[in-house]
């Protein structure tokens, strides 16, 4: 089965970005002139009654059989997240056909689901590729998943075992969680707090949003305040709309690190060993399977990877490694 050889990336921070925290939002914050919005989106319509929306963007010239990426985006993440927008341009301008899926309640699909998105809505995923594979039934396509959408797409692959599903042929995660509870603990110290609150307040509005628009699912006492914690958010939310009996069930449930050793798909996992908010160090407790390749690099912080200048165009790493990635067979 195919291998991805990338053993041989190295990241070298830029000088003045020298720690995790300063790479994380300097990916997050450097402005970069992105390209108008130019996508068609789909509605793919869910079994449960929810609805998901897919941005398509084709190249110019393209034809039948060339290869596709589809992007999934990060917790309070969406179609516009600086990430999203920015891979969109590169892959275009490299010939692949781009879809940005926006998971349910986010971006585009905001009101267009009951439920919430989490870690181990790997079912979503698989529609999309469905979906893709439907409109685009001679390409191959990739998977691309940031954070919360790299555990997306581990959990998909434990799930399907050696079925293929839709064209989905190699799977790449970026910093994805790999132990829900190696972040809470991440977030009880005192240098993750911060991080903790900032999803909070990211997400605290699209939840108030949804208990308007569906009121059945909004709990009896809807809180004044906002919380103070992504637990609370995970207790509020992820664990009734999930299914889940407890945060806890949850946290087990939707890690993919138990999950690895059971991937019979080709998977590449990609972390930097100083990420402030999703720790690195499950990839080292948990056995993988001969499909899934790992690669920690020592610095990169959370989707930063801000590099010294290099033979690259830019010093986005991140985004020419993810293209040395596809490029490789």
């Amino acid at each position: 089965m195919f291998r991805a050889a990338v053993t041989n990336w190295e990241f070298r921070h830029h000088p003045l970005l020298p720690n995790g925290h300063m790479q994380t939002f300097a990916g997050l914050y450097l402005p970069r002139n992105e390209a108008p919005y130019r996508a068609t989106k789909h509605k793919v319509e869910l079994a449960d009654g929810d609805t998901l929306v897919v941005h398509e963007d084709l190249p110019a010239g393209w034809t039948a059989g060339q290869a596709n990426v589809l992007l999934i985006h990060g917790l309070a993440g969406c179609y516009l997240s600086t990430y999203m927008c920015r891979m969109t341009d590169r892959l275009l301008a490299a010939g692949y056909g781009v879809y940005r899926l926006d998971m349910r309640g986010c971006g585009a699909g905001e009101g267009l689901a009951r439920y919430s998105t989490h870690c181990n809505r790997w079912e979503d995923a698989a529609a999309a590729l469905k979906f893709i594979a439907q409109r685009q039934p001679q390409s191959a396509t990739a998977l691309v998943g940031y954070s919360m959408g790299g555990a997306i797409g581990l959990n998909l692959l434990a799930q399907s075992g050696n079925t293929r599903i839709g064209n989905l042929h190699r799977t790449l995660a970026i910093c994805p969680p790999i132990d829900l509870f190696d972040i809470e603990r991440r977030f009880d110290q005192p240098l993750g707090r911060p991080y903790d609150r900032f999803f909070v307040r990211m997400l605290w509005q699209q939840i108030i949003n949804r208990w308007h628009r569906f009121p059945d699912l909004a709990p009896n006492q809807i809180p004044r305040r906002r919380p103070r914690r992504l637990r609370q958010i995970d207790q509020l939310v992820t664990v009734p709309l999930g299914g889940y009996e407890t945060v806890e069930s949850y946290y087990r449930d939707a890690a993919p690190g138990p999950k690895l050793a059971s991937i019979r798909q080709p998977a590449t996992i990609l972390a930097a060993a100083n990420d402030p908010i999703v720790p690195s160090e499950p990839l080292n407790q948990y056995p993988c399977s001969t499909n899934v390749e790992t690669v920690v690099t020592p610095s990169g912080g959370h989707l930063g990877f801000i590099a010294r200048r290099t033979t690259d165009p830019d010093r986005r790493w991140l985004d020419w490694r993810i293209l040395d990635w596809l490029q490789q067979s």
